[in-house]
């Protein structure tokens, strides 16, 4: 494995929190959230106990893609806020001891770049991927006066950025190998704009399709020599900051050079699985090339922890020191914990799984309320991918209060950015806040136990004792955790559980040396007060 610099020590304790921005807060009242917004939240978060945020992108777009078709990487996007209101907004958080992570695209921009546009003009700029002639397949005709097509990256709008190809092809001459003039401009440019960005005190990215980058490359070895290079050029400009990949292969990502990599509902030889087989319950975002499977995560105990344990074992044992896994409640593009049949009783369960295994935890916005996948909503820049995949439902607006606006935004229903989840027992923060039986109280107390408690971290080690209904498992050699994600009780015998310390439960009870753990129901116990 090539030599990195370790990663920074304040990685090993990150609680990660994702921000949709335009569904985060509005400031302005037009239906859009933007920085200020965040900034007047994030006491919010620094109650919560997150100390990470990244954003998803935020640089100058025209949103047919939600800003992942970038035209400028050096301003921000005006619906956001200035490129001042942004360096605020990271001083604001830093006070409270929160660090910012912008989301980067790395391979393709919008064909509203001035790049694309110089280059649909330009047969001889090497910056894209151009066929000369003709339109193969996968490729867009050009929409300016040079002939040929260029090769999308996504959508047909995305016109990927030049890395090369792995393998050469003389009849197909697009195929440039990876040292050519465009693949090094590019190189180039990223560290330009990470230079940039991190000058202003961002504290690293996470890196959009970070896979895509060289084309043709079955196993991605060029793709990874090209982050191994900007990993030691990160190394000995920006020590500190860190690089998240948007990879779904640990094993490969992280050994290329990213800090983290993140389970992912896609990504590796089995098509994300690992994530899927614990909270996709064939509802809300559903890839039709999907195989069907029963979740752990079930309220009919149909699923099994084994698929996820069978990938975190196979990822955890390549990456070693060297970097972290990151499991996620949800993410922009992937249903919300709280989706389908799922109900809110189900979700405390989940957490106390995600906070105490050892991974980064990352929790999208408004899981930690409960917020719900919102179903049937229109397509809203490029939300749709398929008949059941429908992005949109995973990124209607922070529900704060239960004002008109819910207290994301003073405008008016019919211009806020998505629909308000229609229910009229929606789950709020202020609700919340003022139950302290609530799920919001529970993730903020499960949050400190693992910051207090450096044994449930991803250092800590971990023996499955049970990988079933419920799923046991011993954290430092201390810490045990109890987890029942069906609705019918559960029992397993454990030895020296008898009188274990409570440090957080629900619905688990220890006689003698039995579990029994009711449904949907969970239990962090200290073995050693049972010396």
């Amino acid at each position: 494995m090539t030599s990195f610099r370790p990663a920074p020590a304040w990685l090993a304790d990150a609680v990660f929190y994702q921000i949709y921005p335009q569904s985060f807060a509005d400031s302005n009242g037009d239906g859009i959230g933007d920085f200020n917004g965040i900034a007047e939240r994030l006491d919010h978060l620094a109650w919560l106990g997150v100390n990470t945020v990244w954003l998803n992108p935020c640089f100058a777009s025209p949103f047919r893609d939600a800003g992942y078709d970038v035209c400028d990487y050096l301003n921000t996007a005006p619906r956001y806020g200035s490129n001042d209101e942004l360096a605020k907004l990271v001083d604001e958080a830093g006070r409270r001891g929160i660090r910012v992570l912008l989301d980067l695209v790395a391979g393709h921009t919008s064909d509203e770049h001035p790049w694309f546009r110089a280059a649909a003009g330009d047969p001889a700029d090497d910056r894209y991927i151009w066929a000369p002639e003709g339109t193969p397949d996968g490729f867009v005709p050009s929409p300016g006066t040079r002939p040929g097509a260029y090769l999308p990256n996504f959508f047909a709008f995305q016109p990927a950025l030049n890395f090369g190809y792995a393998r050469e092809n003389p009849a197909e001459p697009w195929r440039r190998p990876v040292d050519a003039e465009g693949p090094r401009a590019n190189r180039s440019a990223l560290r330009a704009v990470m230079y940039h960005w991190l000058g202003l005190g961002l504290s690293g990215f996470r890196v959009d399709m970070a896979s895509s980058l060289v084309k043709d490359d079955a196993d991605k070895t060029e793709t990874a020599r090209v982050w191994t290079e900007l990993r030691h050029w990160l190394d000995g400009a920006h020590p500190d900051a860190v690089l998240l990949s948007e990879w779904g292969e640990p094993e490969v990502s992280v050994r290329a050079g990213f800090h983290a990599d993140f389970f992912l509902q896609f990504g590796g030889p089995t098509d994300g699985l690992a994530l899927r087989s614990l909270w996709s319950n064939a509802e809300g975002t559903v890839s039709e090339a999907w195989d069907p499977l029963d979740c752990f995560f079930d309220p009919d105990g149909k699923g099994s922890p084994r698929p996820f344990l069978k990938a975190w074992e196979q990822a955890s044992a390549a990456v070693g020191d060297s970097g972290f896994i990151s499991l996620p409640t949800a993410n922009h593009d992937f249903s919300r914990l709280n989706c389908g049949p799922r109900t809110a009783g189900q979700l405390p369960a989940a957490f106390a799984f995600q906070l105490t295994w050892p991974t980064l935890p990352a929790i999208y916005y408004g899981d930690e309320i409960g917020m719900r996948y919102v179903p049937g909503l229109p397509d809203k820049e490029g939300s749709v991918l398929g008949p059941r995949y429908n992005r949109a439902g995973s990124r209607t607006p922070m529900q704060w209060d239960d004002s008109p606006g819910a207290g994301f935004s003073t405008a008016p229903s019919d211009r806020l950015y998505l629909p308000l989840a229609p229910s009229p027992e929606r789950p709020t923060v202020a609700a919340q806040l003022a139950d302290d039986a609530s799920l919001l109280h529970l993730v903020r107390r499960l949050i400190a136990l693992r910051t207090s408690t450096p044994e449930l971290g991803p250092g800590g080690s971990v023996e499955v004792l049970h990988a079933g209904y419920p799923f046991v498992y011993v954290r430092g050699g201390r810490y045990l955790v109890v987890v029942n994600p069906r609705r019918d009780a559960a029992s397993y015998r454990v030895d020296g559980a008898r009188d274990a310390g409570a440090l957080e439960a629900s619905g688990v009870h220890i006689e003698g040396a039995t579990i029994t753990a009711g449904g949907f129901a969970y239990g962090i116990f200290d073995l050693r007060s049972a010396d």
